[in-house]
């Protein structure tokens, strides 16, 4: 990274106000650390309109659980994303963690600035942009986030932010709860018993992220999220109604539009390796928008940075001599260590444990 730029990524780090401060201060020009090279950005307009992603109404589940199935091996197969609808997640939970989230990026600086840390092994964690700091990443993003770590070891209550405390709590539950079933109906959708994914410790631990994505000035030069996948097993998004995620299916760039009451789900890295391929986990990018804040949730049932000896590999009930393993083994440790150094630089992360 040249100096200059690490000069002011510092700069920047150093308010702790975030973009969010940025925007707080008028500005009407994007810093030079938030703009894209010239040249990359030529494909922002998703080139498939017509396509959308599968809509699964988990209702159906008491209908013809097989067709559920099908629905979901389907949509894990062939976009690695869905959305779903009767969840079981009240729309009052919804609503209110939208709510913290937007009331903990908006409170006042001083209490914000108390979670405001670099070390990802904090149960809360407030910054902007967990790679500021790596040279590869294309551009800093237009994001603020902040980070509560809600299993296996949940923060004291009165660890997590005032502004948000009840809310994350509840809006965990429910989403442990779904996560639950999501992987019954994704180890059913492998053809293997409906505990196994939950048996391999899956859904053993679960981030949730509070991003905000201030209103830009210039949205074309510029990315709320920049082109990556997740270092998760699945991730369970909440988004709000503005809109802005797209992901890559066939080459092309397709929006998720917001549906309301939906979560959307997707395929992380960890569960693409262990399906050997079967399940696929996309690239995917948020835009920065003129209009805002957009609020997002995202539970990611993933150990992030925390110590994790369990060795994971393709699991054997999938391989045969037709399928044999593409990928070696394992630990999660040693996976996001390696996605954390590298940064949203837009490539895969997933290619340095192939065969």
């Amino acid at each position: 990274m040249e100096f200059e730029s690490y000069n002011e990524r510092k700069a920047f780090d150093e308010t702790k106000a975030g973009v969010k401060g940025l925007v707080d201060a008028h500005i009407t020009e994007l810093p030079s650390i938030f703009r894209l090279p010239q040249g990359t950005l030529s494909d922002k307009k998703p080139s498939v309109s017509a396509s959308t992603i599968p809509v699964i109404d988990l209702a159906d589940v008491d209908v013809s659980r097989e067709g559920i199935v099908k629905k979901v091996k389907d949509a894990a197969e062939t976009w690695g994303f869905f959305q779903v609808i009767n969840h079981g997640v009240p729309l009052s939970v919804i609503e209110e963690i939208q709510g913290g989230v937007r009331r903990f990026h908006e409170q006042d600086l001083q209490v914000k600035k108390s979670y405001f840390t670099r070390d990802p092994t904090q149960s809360v964690v407030y910054n902007s942009n967990f790679d500021l700091y790596n040279p590869s990443s294309l551009c800093v993003n237009w994001r603020d986030t902040f980070v509560c770590c809600m299993a296996p070891d949940p923060p004291n209550p009165e660890e997590i932010p005032l502004a948000c405390r009840d809310a994350m709590i509840e809006y965990s539950k429910h989403v442990m709860t779904l996560g639950g079933f999501l992987f019954e109906l994704l180890s059913e959708a492998l053809g293997l018993h409906s505990e196994m994914l939950k048996s391999m410790d899956c859904m053993k631990a679960l981030n949730v992220l509070g991003h905000y994505y201030p209103p830009c000035p210039q949205p074309d030069l510029t990315f709320g999220t920049s082109q990556h996948s997740d270092s998760s097993f699945i991730t369970i998004l909440l988004q709000d109604q503005i809109g802005g995620l797209q992901i890559l299916h066939k080459d092309s760039w397709v929006d998720v539009s917001p549906l309301p009451g939906a979560l959307v789900i997707n395929i992380g890295d960890y569960l693409q390796m262990i399906t050997n391929d079967k399940f696929i986990s996309v690239e995917h990018r948020v835009l920065a928008n003129r209009a805002g804040p957009r609020i997002s949730v995202a539970g990611f049932f993933s150990t992030n940075m925390l110590p994790s000896s369990t060795v994971y590999g393709p699991i054997k009930e999938l391989l045969s001599e037709e399928n044999p393993p593409k990928y070696k083994d394992f630990t999660l440790e040693e996976y996001n260590k390696g996605y954390f150094e590298k940064g949203l630089d837009g490539t895969s992360h997933l290619s340095r444990f192939k065969i």
